[in-house]
């Protein structure tokens, strides 16, 4: 006779009642909320300060010969030697053991780039590609679904385009602060965030209607308190330098939430404000868009008055999504929201115009790409190549690999480009290095070739 074979149960069955209350614990309050939140804070004050050294600032590391020359300047590594020794004012490295490999701050980095940019080889790209006489690029990494690497997306993309040579600032328009943390960044309240600009913008709106108010002898509506104090407050008040020596940062906390309820009051009060136009104007005004090559926008997971500044303001679009079907899916009302919105707005503004006899509104990107991230060919290329097929050229050829570097990386608190590659196998750190290195190279693509538009449409003007 066979022994009879024990069936368990699925653990869903025979929980007992008494003993699932004495799980339960008391019934919470408010005040719980409150205890979490103090938790939560205390964990990631401990979290960044992995991530920090003295002086309480996140420190950027250091980058070895063999990274220069492999992934920084293209040159081979003997004649980057000799041109150490023979330049003994350039920056020389410093060895960690006697005759050991030489290493270097990311500062010196950009003045042996700007060295050989000067004296090495013209067909050798060691300077990034930047048209004189044109603004900074905007670009805007969105989409209303959390969990798609939209942040680690935009960050990724910052610190690659600062290892290329370009001034880099990014801008955290998400009151969760994400971005801001990565960045080593402090922001006490609303007032060090992208706030006091939209109400900067809004403030000289509210001037200007009340000129016309007392030129038609009205009384003028009054500014108040947090309009007067925003009048005053200029970008670079907002603006911190970060442990990267060519990123900076305009940081969000908790309180920039605030705006989303604070915008459409002021914008029941002055219908003529274009409030889509406040964050473009407030960084052209103050000259940030000079002082930058590269400007990085990374929205709140929802289509939020923050979000559409963002997306008005932005040059390019990057919208990162899964190879999943609810991402598919969500990605899509994403963009269905997008063009209700703007299409309402442009629909409202032309109306006003043609009534006025003015010019229309007319929204315009000079480019607008879905990027599929944490990718795995084995599982989704399925999936991929049918999303490829319904979306053509806006989803972005380039998959964003998961690897085994992205959640070691993200474990410490720091991007892939901050790794030592002296912690993780020299394969993994390649491997992972490649597929970010492929995402900005197909950034980089649309970088260019919107700068080179514009470049050649300012010379058939004067031409």
């Amino acid at each position: 006779m066979k022994p009879t074979t024990q069936i368990s149960l699925p653990p869903y069955f025979n929980i007992d009642p008494d003993a699932a209350l004495a799980q339960m614990g008391n019934p919470a309050t408010t005040s719980e909320f409150g205890n979490v939140a103090r938790a939560c804070q205390a964990g990631r004050t401990d979290l960044a300060e992995r991530g920090l050294k003295e002086g309480d600032r996140r420190h950027l590391r250091m980058f070895s010969t063999w990274e220069i020359t492999r992934y920084l300047i293209p040159v081979a590594t003997g004649h980057f030697r000799r041109v150490l020794k023979n330049n003994p004012n350039l920056p020389q490295g410093r060895s960690e053991t006697e005759g050991g490999t030489k290493w270097f701050t990311l500062d010196e980095v950009l003045r042996l780039r700007a060295h050989f940019g000067e004296e090495g080889s013209k067909s050798k790209e060691y300077l990034p590609y930047r048209p004189k006489g044109l603004p900074a690029k905007m670009v805007a990494v969105a989409n209303f679904k959390g969990g798609v690497g939209k942040t680690s997306t935009a960050a990724h993309l910052a610190m690659s385009a600062a290892l290329d040579g370009y001034r880099v600032l990014v801008i955290d328009l998400d009151s969760q602060g994400s971005m801001t943390s990565i960045f080593g960044g402090q922001v006490q309240d609303e007032w060090q965030t992208v706030f006091p600009l939209l109400a900067r913008h809004y403030g000289q709106y509210l001037r200007s209607e009340n000129q016309r108010r007392l030129d038609r002898g009205e009384a003028p509506q009054p500014l108040d308190d947090t309009i007067s104090a925003a009048l005053e407050i200029k970008a670079g008040d907002l603006i911190q330098k970060t442990h990267w020596p060519n990123i900076d940062l305009i940081g969000a906390q908790l309180n920039l939430y605030w705006a989303e309820f604070q915008i459409p009051v002021w914008r029941m009060q002055g219908r003529g404000w274009k409030l889509w136009d406040a964050l473009t104007d407030m960084l052209a005004a103050d000259g940030v868009l000079d002082d930058y090559d590269v400007i990085f926008l990374d929205t709140p997971p929802a289509l939020g008055y923050l979000t559409i500044n963002g997306l008005a303001a932005a040059d390019i679009l990057l919208v990162p999504l899964g190879a999943s079907f609810l991402e598919f899916d969500s990605t899509g009302r994403f963009f269905d929201m997008l063009h209700a919105t703007f299409n309402s707005i442009e629909e409202a503004e032309n109306m006003a115009a043609r009534a006025l006899g003015r010019e229309g509104l007319a929204f315009q990107w000079d480019a607008v790409r879905a990027v599929v991230t944490r990718y795995d060919g084995t599982q989704q290329a399925e999936l991929a190549a049918l999303m490829q097929a319904y979306l053509g050229s806006t989803l972005s050829p380039h998959r964003q690999d998961f690897t085994a570097l992205i959640g070691q990386a993200g474990e410490q608190v720091r991007g892939i480009y901050e790794a030592d590659y002296r912690d993780f196998n020299r394969e993994t750190y390649v491997r992972g290095r490649e597929t970010f290195d492929a995402t900005y190279a197909a950034f980089k693509t649309l970088l260019l070739g919107s700068w080179r538009r514009d470049e050649l449409a300012a010379k058939a003007e004067t031409a």
